[in-house]
């Protein structure tokens, strides 16, 4: 069984389009989606629905339920957030349709899945929260506790924009990285190819080149802020944008 381990798209159809291309050129029959639709990229309800159209298997990611929170949060938002952060997720709650809010709220935060004998869990950030950052700087002792609470193979996890995978005990931490925002100072999308087999699976990670400029020039074309193409361009954060 081969699977298309993804998320953190984060509003950029172009990288996801990309990002799927290439999942199919490897033969994948399922795509698991980490979560993280949504937020500063130009198209969020486009990526929704094309992530539903593909029939990926799907959680909510902590941006997607700061979006589908919004009304409610907006102006303690207005006054506690940067300005940009609050424009990011005033912009995604306008986009999305009714049926795009509709499905997101069906969505759970974990997902447990069986690959033939293989146990996975499915998270955004972590088995305990969806906003916890795992990945190569996790103390050994933070993931053996999380091993426990996961009671799986393989956890599957996002969040962080950055690929990793890390072996504790008998369970596998597995980070795609971002599609839609990757980090690192690398542009290129990041997907990950799963194989199950039956004794032992296989995991590679992919970065793929997409048309950026695509994204860049909706984002201007929409009167977003310069420091979200920034981020596309460079491969960054929006603090790691700002800082220079």
């Amino acid at each position: 069984m081969k699977v298309a381990l993804l998320g953190d798209v984060h509003g950029n159809l172009p990288a996801l389009e990309a990002v799927l291309a290439d999942a199919r050129s490897h033969d994948v029959e399922a795509v698991w989606n980490l979560g993280d639709f949504l937020g500063y990229g130009p198209f969020p309800d486009e990526v929704v629905r094309r992530l539903r159209t593909e029939g990926a298997l799907s959680i909510l990611g902590n941006y997607d339920a700061k979006v589908l929170a919004f009304e409610k949060k907006k102006d303690k938002w207005r006054v506690s957030k940067r300005a940009e952060k609050y424009l990011a997720f005033r912009w995604a709650h306008q986009r999305l349709s009714e049926e795009s809010r509709r499905y997101l709220r069906s969505l759970p935060s974990l997902l447990r899945v069986e690959a033939g004998p293989r146990r996975v869990l499915l998270t955004h950030g972590s088995p305990a929260a969806d906003d916890e950052a795992l990945g190569p700087e996790t103390p050994k002792r933070r993931l053996e506790e999380l091993a426990r609470l996961a009671d799986a193979d393989l956890v599957a996890c996002g969040h962080t924009h950055r690929a990793f995978e890390r072996r504790v005990g008998g369970v596998r931490f597995v980070n795609p990285g971002s599609v839609g925002r990757p980090e690192g100072g690398d542009p290129r999308a990041n997907w990950t190819l799963l194989k199950f087999q039956s004794e032992r699976f296989e995991v590679a990670h992919r970065r793929i080149e997409y048309d950026v400029e695509r994204t860049v020039k909706a984002i201007r074309r929409f009167g977003l802020p310069e420091d979200f193409a920034r981020m596309l361009l460079d491969g960054k954060n929006l603090k790691q944008v700002q800082c220079h």
